[in-house]
C-alpha cells in the first residue's frame, strides 16, 4: 500500500512540471496575440468606437455643445420637414436599390454563363467598381443635363421624339401688330380679313433670323406676285425682314425671303376645310374651295417652341435618377457575386432537371433561384447596409435647388452639422439614427456569415 502511494506521488510530480510548460506557453501565445491585436483594437478604438461614443453623448447637447438639452435633438429631427423627407428618400433607396440590384444581378449572372467572351463581359461590367463615386457623380451630373446639346440622355430622348413628332421649324417667329395677322390665344396666327377663292395673301412674319431659315428656301418676289385662278386661294408666307436694311414693312421686297415648310389653313364656320404646306418661295395655295369667304390660319405647331427632353434631375425624377447611376456602379458587384455563386452549384441537380424534361425558366425558377438563396441574401443586405450610407452620388448630381429633394440621412447628417446648419448636436442625432438602422443588418448580415462558415 505504501509503495503504490509512492508510486503515484512521484508519477504526479513528473507530470505537473510538463502541465506547468503547456499552460505557460498558452499563456505566451495569448500574450503574443494580445500584442498583434492590439494596434488593430487601438485604430478600431480610436476610429470607430470613440466617435460612436461621442456622437451619443454630443446628440443630447444643443447646437453649441454646452447646454444638456436630454431628447430635443431626437424630437427635432421628427419635426424638421428636411429629415422627414430624407428618412423618406432613404426610404425608397433600401426598397427599391436593392431589390433591383439583386435582380439585375441575378439576371447577368445567368446570362454571361451563356456568353462565349464571359471573362471580358464581367469584366466590363465590373469597370465602374472601379470608378470613384465622385468621377461617376460627375459623369452622371453631366449625362443628366437638361441641354441636349451636353446631356447625352436627353440628346437621345430629343432625337426619338423629333423622329416621331417632328419639330416646329419656326419657334421664334412672330407677327408685327397691325400688318394683317392676329395671334390668337392657343398660340396660332389668323388673317384679320377674310378671303375669297380668286384672291391672294400675304402674310408677313419677323422674328426670324435669316440664318435659321431652311436650306433651299428663296426669295419671295415672284410668288406673291402671281395671281389667283377663280377656283383657288393662295398666297406666300414670308420673312417681312430684308437683310441689310431698307425695304417697306408689310409688303414683300425682292431680296426678302420665303418661309418654306410652314402648315397654312383655310377655316370656315370654325372648322379646318383644307391645308397647304408653302413651297420653298413661301407660296401655298388651296385649290377647289366653295365660294365664300374663308380665314386663311398658321396653326400654332408652327410656333411651337422645341422638345427639350425630359427634367432628370427636377425634383420629381432626381431620386429615380441617382438610384439609376448607383445600379450603374454597383451591377457589377452584385453580378460577381451571384456568379461566384452560381458557379458552385451543383450540375448534376441542373442536369437531371434538363433530363426529366424542365425548360430553361423552370431550371431557374425552381432550382437556381432556391439554391442561390443565400448568396442572394448577402448580397442584399450588404447592398441595404451600403445604400444607407449613400452620400457621394446624393451630393454631387443633385443641383443646388433640387438638393433638398433629393437628400438622404447621410447628406442631410453633413448638411446640419458642417453644410450650413452648424448644429452638431442635431447632426449627432441624425448620425445615431442612421447606426441604429444600420445596426439590424449588420447582425443579419454577421449571422449568416456565420452560418456558411459551418
Amino acid at each position: 500500500m505504501t509503495a503504490t502511494l509512492v508510486n503515484e506521488a512521484s508519477r504526479g510530480a513528473a507530470v505537473s512540471p510538463g502541465r506547468e510548460r503547456a499552460r505557460r506557453s498558452r499563456r505566451r501565445a495569448r500574450i503574443i496575440a494580445l500584442l498583434f491585436v492590439f494596434p488593430a483594437l487601438l485604430l478600431l478604438g480610436a476610429l470607430v468606437v470613440y466617435p460612436v461614443l461621442f456622437s451619443v453623448g454630443r446628440s443630447f447637447f444643443d447646437a453649441s455643445g454646452t447646454r444638456f438639452v436630454g431628447g430635443e435633438n431626437y424630437a427635432e429631427m421628427f419635426r424638421d420637414p428636411a429629415t422627414l423627407k430624407a428618412i423618406r428618400n432613404t426610404t425608397i433607396w433600401v426598397v427599391v436599390a436593392p431589390a433591383l440590384l439583386t435582380g439585375l444581378g441575378l439576371i447577368l449572372a445567368v446570362l454571361v454563363e451563356k456568353v462565349r467572351w464571359a471573362t471580358a463581359f464581367k469584366l466590363l461590367l465590373f469597370m465602374p467598381m472601379a470608378v470613384s463615386f465622385l468621377a461617376a457623380g460627375i459623369i452622371f451630373r453631366l449625362a443628366y443635363d437638361e441641354d441636349p446639346d451636353k446631356g447625352v440622355l436627353n440628346a437621345a430622348v430629343v432625337s426619338v421624339h423629333d423622329a416621331f413628332q417632328g419639330t416646329s421649324t419656326y419657334p421664334t417667329a412672330r407677327a408685327r401688330d397691325g400688318q394683317g395677322l392676329t395671334k390668337a390665344a392657343d398660340g396660332s396666327y389668323r388673317a384679320t380679313a377674310s378671303a375669297s377663292p380668286g384672291e391672294a395673301l400675304t402674310l408677313g412674319l419677323v422674328g426670324v433670323l435669316p440664318d435659321d431659315l431652311p436650306g433651299g428656301a428663296e426669295p419671295a418676289y415672284e410668288a406673291a406676285g402671281r395671281k389667283a385662278g377663280a377656283d383657288e386661294l393662295r398666297g406666300v408666307v414670308y420673312l417681312d425682314f430684308t437683310p441689310g436694311g431698307g425695304g417697306e414693312q408689310g409688303k414683300v421686297d425682292r431680296r426678302e425671303s420665303g418661309l418654306p415648310e410652314m402648315t397654312v389653313e383655310a377655316v370656315r364656320a370654325g372648322k379646318t376645310v383644307a391645308t397647304a404646306t408653302t413651297a420653298a418661295d413661301g407660296s401655298f395655295r388651296f385649290e377647289g374651295l366653295d365660294e365664300g369667304s374663308y380665314t386663311v390660319k398658321l396653326p400654332a405647331s408652327n410656333f411651337a417652341a422645341p422638345y427639350e427632353g425630359i427634367s432628370w434631375l427636377g425634383p420629381t425624377l432626381v431620386t429615380p435618377a441617382i438610384i439609376g447611376a448607383y445600379l450603374w456602379i454597383w451591377a457589377g458587384f452584385a453580378m460577381v457575386l451571384i456568379g461566384a455563386g452560381l458557379s458552385a452549384l451543383p450540375r448534376d441537380a441542373l442536369e437531371a432537371a434538363r433530363m426529366d424534361g424542365a425548360n430553361e425558366w423552370q431550371i431557374f425558377r425552381r432550382i437556381t433561384v432556391p439554391l442561390l438563396a443565400p448568396v442572394l441574401t448577402v448580397v442584399f443586405v450588404t447592398l441595404v447596409i451600403n445604400v444607407m450610407k449613400v452620400f457621394d452620388l446624393v451630393y454631387i448630381i443633385a443641383p443646388g435647388p433640387v438638393q433638398e429633394d433629393a437628400t438622404v440621412l447621410a447628406t442631410q447628417m453633413w448638411l446640419v452639422s458642417f453644410g450650413g446648419g452648424n448644429n452638431q448636436g442635431l447632426g449627432s442625432a441624425l448620425g445615431v439614427l442612421l447606426l441604429l438602422l444600420v445596426i439590424p443588418a449588420m447582425v443579419l448580415n454577421v449571422r449568416r456569415f456565420r452560418g456558411s462558415q459551418r
